[in-house]
């Protein structure tokens, strides 16, 4: 069920998702028909959040130009889910003007890039710029979050914890004292 907002919300909304989006570092991106989300850094750019990925950057699975996505964008002092809403995702062509804006944003945002003087050239030839616009009304935010954790279930591993040492372990690696 779809709720009515006010102007005044509507306004509130949008200024919430546009300042959460500019401030926090990651946001959760979770394309249609995907079953998990997963982090992405990004920038806020015109309107939307840009992301940079593939290549030799962030992996973009199932982000695809003409598709949805539910993003997520944390709080960043406490780091819970702040907000989310629906995006339309578009693919930016390079170097058009729209792509060369998103990329200055994100530029500024890349931490520890191997070639900063040149990255714009390598994210042309390697990457995806996609744009992710808001669609609609904000699904999360104060006040109206969903009950369910939507914590992944975690990818079945051979790894254990550690189990206790035997108990004759000490004996051999300490030697009998000698009374």
């Amino acid at each position: 069920m779809e709720r009515t907002t006010t102007p005044a919300e509507d306004f509130l909304d949008r200024a919430l998702l546009e300042e959460a989006a500019k401030k926090s570092g990651l946001l959760w991106v979770r394309p249609e028909g995907v079953p998990n989300g997963r982090a992405l850094w990004h920038a806020w750019h015109d309107g939307a959040v840009v992301v940079v990925g593939d290549g030799g950057e962030q992996p973009l699975h199932g982000l695809a130009a003409g598709g949805r996505a539910e993003v997520t964008v944390r709080s960043k002092d406490k780091g819970g889910r702040l907000t989310g809403w629906l995006a339309d995702v578009t693919e930016l062509a390079p170097r058009s003007e729209a792509w060369q804006g998103a990329v200055e944003e994100l530029k500024s945002k890349r931490l520890n890039a191997p070639d900063t003087d040149t990255i714009g050239d390598r994210w042309a030839r390697e990457c995806r710029v996609l744009r992710l616009e808001p669609a609609g009304a904000l699904t999360e935010r104060p006040g109206a979050m969903p009950d369910g954790s939507h914590a992944a279930v975690p990818m079945p591993t051979g790894a254990t914890t550690r189990r206790p040492i035997p108990a004759g372990l000490p004996k051999l690696l300490l030697g009998r004292r000698k009374g």
